[in-house]
C-alpha cells in the first residue's frame, strides 16, 4: 500500500517510516540513544518510496536515514526531509563528503519524531490586504536587547510573543508580522571560518522544522510549543504572521557541497541540472531546486501546509520566487503556481513573491496571478531617487505612489504591489540617509564605493554628524521616504527597526552579521520616530481617501469632481510633467473630505499654493513644533518634506 504521509510518524506499536529515494536499493532508519545507533531496514517499496512500520520506537525518538546502493554512500547519516524536529549541532567536517572515509553521524543533527498535529482552531485575524501593514523583522533582533523583555527569553520565538514585544506592533499599528526564515538552517564554512554567522536563515537544511537556536526552551516538543504560542500570542493581538520561505535552495549548496539531506536521497532529482548533468544555479547559493519535479513540489507543498495547519502562520513571502516559475519546459505553467492555486488550504493565506531571481530571465515583476501580491522594488528606487534628487523622477514617482499601474493594473489592483523602501536586504532607513560608501569591513568585504547601486545619499558627510542642518534634513527625508511608503496605493512593508531609527553603521549586507550591527537597539530607540510612525499608520486606517484598494482615473465621479487631480507649485494642474527643475508634486483625491498630499523632493524649502481655500494640516514631515494646523491657501512645505492635508 502507498504511504499517505512521508517523513516519521508516531503510531500505535512504533513509527511509520516513508522516504523517497528512486535509486536506492535499500534505506535505514537509523534510531539514536546518545552515541549508540540502531538501523533498521524499511521492510517495504511502492516505486520509488521506501516505508514500513519500525516496532518499539516513540514520540521523541531520535533518528536519520541511510541510502544503500549505487551513488549513495551509506556512511552519510541523512536528515529527513520531513522532519519535524531537529536537534543537535552541525560540524563542518571531510565525513560531509562521499570521497572522506568515515561516518558523518557525529557532525551532522539527529530528526526528532515529533507529534506537531495541530491541536488547536487558530483564531486567525484574517486583515483584508487593503488593511494591511507588513512589519518585517528577525525573531531574535527584534527583541535582543530589549530591556523589558526578561533576559532568558531575548532573542526567542517566546520573546516576540511576549508582551512588551506584541504591545510595540500592537501600539505601532502594524496589522501583519513578516518573519525571516525560521526553518532550520546552516552556517556557511566560510562565514565560521571568519567568525561570522549565517544570520538571515536562508541556507536551509530542513523545510518543515522550526530553527531550535531561536527557542528559550531546550526539547524539541517544547520548541514546536513555544513557537506555536508565538504565533498565538500575536493572533490574540490582532497581528497576522507571515513566514519568509527559501523554496529556491537549500544549504547543500554547490555541486561538491555537502551531503545533508535531499542529495544523499535524489541529488539528480530535488536539483535543477544542465544537460551535462551540473547543477544549475540561479540563486546564487550554488544550487537551485527543481519544483518541476514531483516529489520537490510534494515537499514544498508539504512544507507549507504543515506551517499554516500545525503553527497557525497566515501566509508566506517566498525567497528568489521566479525560481519557483520554473520547469524544464519553459513554454509550461509552473506546476507549483497551478498546484498552490488549486490547494484549499495554501490558496486561502497570503502570498508574497520576490519576483526575482539570478538567472538571465530572473526579472518577472508585474507577472504573478491573484491572489499572489509581488515586493515592488521599481517602488522602493524610485523613491530613494526621488529624495536624492535625481532630476526627472516625478513622473515615476507619481505612478509608484498610486500603485504602479503600469505593472499590476491590466489585471490585478493596487494591493498587488508591496511597496516598501528598505528591507532586510540593503541598508536601514537610518543608513539610508547618513552613509553613501558601504561599510561591510565586519563581513570580511572590501569596501567600495555604494552610493550608485543602494541610491543612498548622505547628505554631504559621511556617518553621524553634529551638523544641525544635515541632521534636520536626514531626520525629514526619513519621515517622508516613511510617510510615501505607508500612505500610496497599495500594501505597505516597514523594514523592522526603521521606527525606531537603527543603524547597522553602513552595512549593506548584514545577513552573516548575528550581533549588534543587526539587532535592534532598544536603548538608542528614536521616540519620536516610533511616535511618528504611529501616527502615519492611523492616518491609513482612517484611511481620508488615501489607500483605497481602486485605480485612479481622473475621470468625474458622482459630483462631478475627478477622482484624482495632480498640480504643481501655483496649485494649477500640472500638465508640463518634464519641466526642468520640477521639485514639487501635489496629488489631491476627492473624497468626504478632500485629500492633498505634496512632496518635496528638492534640498529647499517651497510654499505651495493649493487648489482651494480652507485646508488642515493633517501631516507634516518637517517636524516643527509650531507648524499651524489650518492653511488658506498657501502652505510651506520643507526640502525633502511630505505635507498631507484634508479639506475643511
Amino acid at each position: 500500500m502507498l504511504p499517505t504521509r512521508l517523513g516519521v510518524h508516531a503510531v500505535d506499536g512504533g513509527v511509520e517510516a516513508a522516504v523517497h529515494a528512486p535509486h536506492a536499493d535499500r534505506v535505514s532508519l537509523c534510531v539514536f540513544d546518545g552515541s549508540d545507533e540502531q538501523r533498521f531496514a524499511l521492510p517495504d517499496r511502492v516505486g520509488s518510496l521506501h516505508h514500513g512500520l519500525v516496532g518499539g520506537l516513540v514520540d521523541g525518538a531520535r533518528y536519520g536515514f541511510r541510502v544503500h546502493g549505487p551513488g549513495h554512500h551509506e556512511d552519510q547519516l541523512l536528515l529527513d526531509p520531513y522532519a519535524r524536529a531537529v536537534e543537535g549541532s552541525f560540524r563542518w567536517h571531510p565525513t560531509l563528503w562521499p570521497e572522506h572515509r568515515g561516518d558523518s553521524a557525529p557532525h551532522v543533527p539527529r530528526s526528532v519524531v515529533v507529534d506537531t498535529e495541530p491541536g488547536r482552531e487558530w483564531q486567525r485575524p484574517r486583515i483584508p490586504w487593503s488593511d494591511t501593514v507588513i512589519y518585517e523583522t528577525h525573531v531574535k533582533g527584534i527583541s535582543r536587547t530589549h530591556p523589558e523583555v526578561p533576559p532568558h527569553l531575548r532573542g526567542t520565538y517566546a520573546a516576540l510573543g511576549s508582551e512588551p514585544m506584541v504591545d510595540h506592533l500592537r501600539r505601532l499599528g502594524i496589522t501583519t508580522v513578516e518573519l525571516l526564515p525560521i526553518a532550520r538552517f546552516v552556517h556557511e564554512r566560510r562565514l565560521l571560518s571568519k567568525g561570522l554567522r549565517q544570520y538571515w536563515g536562508y541556507m536551509p537544511i530542513s523545510l518543515l522544522a522550526p530553527h531550535a537556536a531561536y527557542a528559550a526552551a531546550s526539547k524539541p516538543a517544547d520548541v514546536v510549543a513555544e513557537v506555536q504560542q508565538m504565533v498565538g500570542n500575536l493572533h490574540a493581538a490582532g497581528i497576522e504572521v507571515i513566514l519568509d520561505v527559501v523554496l529556491n535552495h537549500t544549504g547543500e549548496g554547490e555541486q561538491d557541497g555537502p551531503w545533508i539531506g535531499l542529495r544523499g536521497f535524489d541529488d539528480l532529482g530535488y536539483y535543477r541540472h544542465r544537460a551535462n548533468n551540473t547543477y544549475e544555479d540561479v540563486t546564487g547559493t550554488g544550487n537551485t531546486l527543481d519544483l518541476g519535479y514531483p516529489p520537490a513540489l510534494r515537499l514544498a507543498l508539504d512544507a507549507l501546509r504543515h506551517w499554516v495547519t500545525d503553527y497557525g502562520v497566515d501566509g508566506f513571502r517566498f525567497d528568489l520566487a521566479a525560481t519557483l516559475l520554473r520547469s524544464e519546459d519553459p513554454t509550461t505553467k509552473s506546476a507549483f503556481l497551478a498546484a498552490v492555486a488549486q490547494d484549499p488550504i495554501l490558496s486561502s493565506v497570503k502570498l508574497i513573491a520576490e519576483p526575482w531571481d539570478l538567472g538571465v530571465d530572473g526579472y518577472r515583476l508585474g507577472t504573478f496571478p491573484s491572489p499572489w501580491r509581488e515586493w515592488n522594488d521599481k517602488f522602493r528606487d524610485t523613491v530613494r531617487d526621488a529624495f536624492r534628487s535625481r532630476p526627472g523622477v516625478l513622473p515615476e514617482l507619481a505612478t509608484r505612489a498610486t500603485g504602479s499601474s503600469d505593472l499590476f493594473g491590466r489585471r490585478l489592483r493596487p494591493t498587488a504591489s508591496v511597496n516598501f523602501v528598505t528591507a532586510h536586504d540593503g541598508p536601514t532607513l537610518a543608513d539610508l540617509v547618513s552613509y553613501q560608501s558601504k561599510h561591510n569591513e565586519a563581513n570580511g568585504e572590501a569596501n567600495h564605493d555604494g552610493g550608485h547601486d543602494q541610491r543612498a545619499w548622505n547628505g554631504g558627510v559621511e556617518g553621524p554628524t553634529l551638523d544641525p542642518a544635515i541632521t534636520a534634513e536626514r531626520a525629514r527625508r526619513v519621515r517622508s521616504m516613511l510617510a510615501l511608503t505607508i500612505l500610496a496605493r497599495g500594501v505597505p512593508m516597514i523594514n523592522g527597526g526603521d521606527e525606531l531609527g537603527r543603524t547597522q553603521l553602513g552595512n549593506t549586507n548584514a545577513y552573516c552579521q548575528d550581533t549588534k550591527i543587526s539587532w535592534h537597539d532598544w536603548g538608542s530607540a528614536d521616540e519620536d520616530l516610533m511616535a511618528f510612525t504611529q501616527q502615519v499608520i492611523a492616518l491609513r486606517g482612517v484611511q481620508l481617501s488615501l489607500s483605497p484598494d481602486s485605480w485612479l482615473t481622473g475621470e468625474p465621479i458622482q459630483d462631478g469632481r475627478p477622482d484624482a487631480e495632480w498640480f504643481g507649485v501655483d496649485g494649477s494642474a500640472l500638465d508640463d510633467w518634464h519641466q526642468p527643475g520640477l521639485s514639487i508634486l501635489g496629488l489631491r483625491l476627492a473624497g468626504d473630505p478632500d485629500v492633498a498630499t505634496i512632496v518635496n523632493t528638492g534640498s529647499v524649502e517651497v510654499d505651495v499654493q493649493l487648489p482651494e481655500r480652507g485646508w488642515r494640516v493633517h501631516l507634516d514631515t518637517a517636524g516643527t513644533p509650531d507648524r499651524p494646523e489650518y492653511v488658506e491657501r498657501v502652505v510651506t512645505v520643507q526640502g525633502f518634506g511630505l505635507v498631507l492635508l484634508a479639506k475643511v
